[in-house]
């Protein structure tokens, strides 16, 4: 058993299988220690997260290992077994041949193989609806993962990696092997239980045979009532979207503790700005805001509304019903009358900002958080033009406090070219780098490339990051900020929509008052990491 360092404000438990992992997950759930705020169970680790303000990485530590050494002196018991689901499968994925002949199998043999066992669901990760099967037929063990991940695999895809089986429920990047298609959605929130597949429960996958027509994969029901008008509320003030720029979001604080059903927190980006913008209308900290990409917003004011603009400064028009336009400021109060509209331009530096209204937007959340997971397409939908949200009665007047009346200051963010630097903690898999890799990953700068967005921020660098270890990495857990190395050795650095999971290991993780930062650096900048503490192969002795 090792504990590693996953950033400053997390631990990564290695064991030595999936039994162990599972059964230490199962205790930390039922008698939760100090300071752990959420359990990201894998393949042969447990992801720890913990709050720094209730409890210190080696207490910490000694508490997980005090727990697994008693649950070794237990027993073994076995689980009953779980309900058994069927999986019907058009075997015809793109990397079907390679994967049979990686394995030393004809592609008929793979599918014959594949079909005729019944796997065990055995935790979720990386999507809603993406769980892990083990327990398949030998042959399927450390199938390797393609050298660099597709941007794109189609929902409904069925896969292989390493000693697991799963089908993506939704498009979306993934490195594993596709062996065919599903046209079972995998998560639904439209059903009763929107996963189809949970953690407990044992799959059977029937080879489906060849697809007579063409089919479009399934994707899970979005509901966009979330941002229309509620009925009844045509009276109440309302905010309606003229143009919603690039990309325009409701997040907020994000959704905690659903790991188990493969959930990330998501939330904003830029939380210190999420926060400001409350802060100005007199909102508490984690009212839901909208979160703007790139500028380009405009809206329509029905009724009277007080708002503020953070994050990215940029210039803002206020344009009055009577046809007179001025500039207003970012980072302070905007009064809207019946009629008034605003327009955002591009940022001049950084690349998101925050809109907050007095009294709150009126959105429905979604499994108790109003933000949108952009991966897994978890929250409410992006805003289009046309939409038209309630504003002013989200929360109860005893909520809201007194409008801040003074400006706040202008950050200083990035622009297109800057560079940027980061502080990182090294681990948990610097181990699996040559000790040149580490100081290569402070020494180069990584240029941001235009493949970035809510999930993940992909660098290029002049060379890439080597490896010691070339063998696969079992799937484990993965913390906001971890900056994971596929095979190419170009990193990604996760950002709040990254999966749960991932199976290419994690060389440092960049530290909490940097995450902000993070969120507002341009495509064009360059990004430099700087070493803030020593990796440790062990938090205690």
């Amino acid at each position: 058993m090792r504990i590693l360092p996953a950033g400053d404000a997390a631990l990564l438990v290695e064991l030595t299988d999936l039994p162990r992992t599972l059964a230490l997950y199962r205790a930390l759930r039922e008698q939760p220690v100090n300071g752990v705020c959420e359990l990201v169970p894998a393949a042969r680790t447990l992801l720890v997260h913990y709050a720094p303000w209730r409890t210190r990485a080696p207490a910490l530590a000694q508490a997980l290992r005090a727990r697994a050494e008693a649950l070794a002196q237990q027993p073994d018991e076995d689980a009953p077994p779980g309900r058994l689901v069927e999986i019907p499968v058009h075997y015809d994925g793109e990397d079907l041949a390679e994967a049979a002949a990686l394995l030393g199998l004809s592609v008929s043999e793979l599918v014959e193989r594949h079909a005729g066992s019944v796997w065990q669901a055995a935790f979720a990760g990386f999507a809603p609806g993406f769980v892990y099967l083990s327990g398949g037929d030998a042959v399927f063990t450390q199938v390797p993962r393609r050298k660099a991940p597709r941007t794109k695999v189609p929902a409904g895809s069925v896969a292989l990696a390493g000693d697991f089986s799963a089908v993506y429920p939704a498009a979306s990047p993934g490195g594993w092997q596709l062996i065919g298609q599903t046209d079972v959605a995998m998560w639904d929130l439209a059903r009763a239980e929107p996963a189809y597949v949970q953690p407990g429960f044992r799959v059977r996958f029937v080879d489906a045979g060849a697809r007579s027509v063409a089919v479009t994969a399934p994707v899970p029901v979005v509901s966009k009532q979330n941002v229309a008008t509620t009925p009844g509320s045509q009276a109440l003030p309302a905010i309606e979207i003229m143009s919603p720029g690039l990309q325009t979001l409701v997040q907020d604080a994000g959704r905690h503790g659903l790991s188990g059903l493969g959930i990330s927190p998501s939330g904003a980006l830029d939380g210190a700005a999420m926060r400001a913008a409350n802060r100005l209308v007199g909102n508490p900290a984690a009212t839901p805001v909208l979160e703007n990409l790139l500028g380009g917003l405009r809206l329509r004011c029905h009724g009277r509304a007080v708002l503020a603009v953070t994050g990215a400064p940029m210039d803002i028009t206020l344009y009055a019903a009577d046809g007179r336009a001025w500039p207003v400021a970012s980072h302070a109060l905007i009064a809207l009358d019946d009629g008034d509209e605003l327009a955002l331009a591009a940022p001049a530096s950084g690349v998101r900002c925050y809109l907050a209204v007095r009294g709150g937007w009126q959105v429905a959340p979604v499994l108790g958080s109003c933000s949108r997971d952009t991966l897994a397409q978890v929250g409410p939908a992006a805003l289009a033009a046309g939409d038209r949200i309630a504003v002013g009665s989200a929360l109860a007047p005893g909520e809201l406090c007194a409008v801040q009346t003074d400006a706040l200051p202008v950050p200083a963010l990035p622009r297109t070219g800057d560079e940027v630097w980061l502080d990182v903690i090294p681990g948990p898999r610097t181990d699996w780098f040559t000790p040149e890799a580490l100081a290569l990953l402070a020494r180069q700068p990584w240029r941001v490339t235009p493949q970035s967005n809510r999930v993940g921020m992909r660098l290029h660098g002049a060379m890439p990051l080597a490896r010691s270890r070339h063998d696969e990495l079992p799937s484990e857990g993965t913390a906001t900020g971890a900056i994971q190395v596929p095979a190419s050795g170009q990193p990604v650095l996760f950002l709040a929509d990254h999966p749960l999971t991932g199976g290419y290991p994690v060389i440092a993780v960049v530290a909490r008052h940097h995450l902000d930062l993070a969120a507002q650096i341009p495509v064009g900048c360059s990004v430099r990491f700087r070493v803030v503490a020593p990796f440790s192969e062990q938090v205690l002795p």
